[in-house]
């Protein structure tokens, strides 16, 4: 026979949930003023076309915060549906589940990111 405190023992948090929440709403503000930045950049453009974007994009002022732009985004993405996944998925498939949303943001992230310095440092192919 077990105490109602020993059935739950344990079973409290995981001392983490202050970080995550922190971490989503810097990332959350973070996103913000970056795309306020981008909004800005662009309607500051002469025009919208290729080679003007591709040209704006090559600057360092323009590259180095749509990277970080990216990343923010994705993480914040990342510990969003990890919320989702922690509070809804079964518990047999929350691993699972958390390393396939940490390979696919990884791997989008990295994509956007190596497409950005291959504007950036002008790669013609």
């Amino acid at each position: 026979m077990s105490t109602e405190i020993g059935r739950v023992r344990g079973l409290g948090s995981a001392g983490h949930g202050a970080q995550h929440w922190w971490h989503h709403k810097l990332t959350a503000g973070t996103n913000f003023l970056l795309l306020v930045w981008l909004m800005t950049s662009i309607a500051t453009l002469p025009s919208y076309d290729h080679g003007t974007v591709r040209l704006w994009l090559s600057s360092a002022w323009a590259a180095v915060p749509m990277a970080l732009f990216i990343a923010s985004v994705f993480y914040h993405f990342r510990l969003g549906l990890q919320i989702v996944i922690e509070d809804y998925a079964h518990k047999e498939s929350r691993f699972v589940l958390t390393v396939l949303l940490t390979v696919f943001t990884v791997a989008t992230a990295g994509t956007a990111i190596f497409s950005i310095l291959k504007v950036a440092f002008g790669s013609q192919a």
